[in-house]
């Protein structure tokens, strides 16, 4: 089989349904996701063999599935309920692995830069497509009926990204930086 078609050659592409441009709101949301899939394997291949990442290269795996999920669930001309990959269970397993991340950094006074280890600015990278990819998909919600949970679940797992490029720094033994033009504006939760 080549991988070469030359169907998209004028400037158009196959979505399941139909043939749009390739800067259809429906190719950019699902693009998008796609980018954000390509960088989680970058964040994964970067762990290597460091136990101290395990869990989370496990997460990170299994978040890589589901970003297909959604890009299947965005592809489609018209998709019905029964056949959405993406569920409400996926975003509440994802506050679960939040909170338990969350207990291992340190209390959130100000907003913090993204960097630290090498590891933790990419998962802002991340968490920046990710943020991108709800966008887009928002984008495509106005003009098309979409799976919500897609869009429910990319802002929770932008969230996510954030929490684990602390954890990423905590265990790696480097200080988050802090934005020093910041006032505090996190209260105690902790």
């Amino acid at each position: 089989m080549k991988v070469y078609t030359r169907t998209g050659d004028e400037g158009e592409t196959s979505v399941i349904g139909a043939r749009v441009s390739k800067d259809d709101d429906q190719v950019e949301a699902y693009g998008t996701i796609d980018e954000l899939n390509s960088f989680v394997g970058q964040v994964i291949s970067m762990m290597g063999e460091d136990e101290q990442f395990t869990d989370l290269k496990e997460q990170l795996l299994e978040i890589q599935h589901e970003l297909f999920d959604c890009g299947s669930d965005l592809a489609f001309v018209n998709l019905s309920e029964s056949k959405y990959k993406v569920s409400e269970s996926m975003s509440e397993r994802l506050e679960l692995w939040l909170d338990t991340c969350e207990q291992e950094n340190p209390q959130l006074e100000r907003f913090i830069l993204p960097g630290g280890t090498l590891l933790s600015s990419t998962l802002h990278v991340c968490r920046t497509v990710c943020r991108r990819a709800e966008r887009r998909t928002v984008t495509l919600g106005k003009s098309k009926e979409i799976n919500p949970a897609v869009r429910k679940y990319l802002n929770r797992l932008s969230d996510y990204f954030f929490v684990i490029g602390r954890t990423v720094n905590v265990r790696s033994g480097v200080t988050d930086i802090e934005y020093v033009r910041s006032q505090k504006v996190f209260r105690s939760g902790k």
